[in-house]
């Protein structure tokens, strides 16, 4: 009789612990048939993979960016970039292991994430870059008129000791970063006729917190 009761013990401790995992992995989103987890918007999170804006909803927001990295990795494996070299990923494996920090291994645990999975998330964050730059190019020229309006609207970075950089001395600076604006623009444009053209479910019932 003991041994049996202490079968069912562990057997009720086992089924429990499968439940919360089930509970915890959840699928919170569906992208053309790819399943997006609670614990793969975490595991995103915790290494810095998807980045939340102040005061958003982190679960919430990073299911929309998930939604979004996995639309962009469909059209990488479409069209595929060169290959990042091996010391790249190591790189950019170290650069994700940083964001983490102190949090890493507790983010392991809690999240199923493996040194395996790291990689790979470093692998696809060179190769969505590198596509990204493949298709739109590095720079996006922009017209005069856009300059002038860029540096008119952001004159907080132009300004130096108190006082406004005149524009002749800024144009270089101005005129690379409304080109990274435009760019932006550009891409966050792509991606919405992206999602508009692709199937996507979205589990209403996921915890935001």
């Amino acid at each position: 009789m003991l041994y049996l009761h202490f079968a069912f013990c562990i057997l009720n401790y086992t089924v429990t612990i499968t439940s919360a995992q089930q509970l915890l992995d959840r699928v919170v989103a569906r992208v053309e048939g790819y399943a997006i987890t609670l614990t793969d918007v975490q595991a995103a999170l915790g290494l810095g993979v998807i980045q939340v804006p102040p005061g958003a909803d982190p679960i919430e927001t990073g299911i929309q960016q998930m939604i979004d990295r996995q639309l962009l990795l469909a059209e990488v494996q479409r069209f595929p970039p060169p290959e990042p070299s091996a010391a790249d990923v190591d790189r950019e494996v170290m650069q994700l292991k940083m964001r983490a920090g102190a949090r890493q291994e507790a983010l392991m645990q809690s999240t199923g994430l493996t040194e395996g999975r790291i990689r790979d998330s470093a692998r696809d964050d060179l190769r969505i870059l590198d596509y990204l730059d493949q298709r739109f190019g590095t720079t996006v020229q922009v017209s005069d008129e856009e300059l002038a309006r860029y540096y008119r609207e952001h004159e907080s970075e132009f300004t130096r000791g108190g006082g406004l950089i005149p524009f002749d001395e800024a144009e270089p600076l101005a005129r690379q970063r409304a080109g990274s604006e435009r760019r932006r623009v550009i891409i966050d444009q792509w991606l919405r006729d992206l999602r508009s053209r692709a199937d996507i479910a979205i589990n209403p019932s996921v915890p935001t917190q």
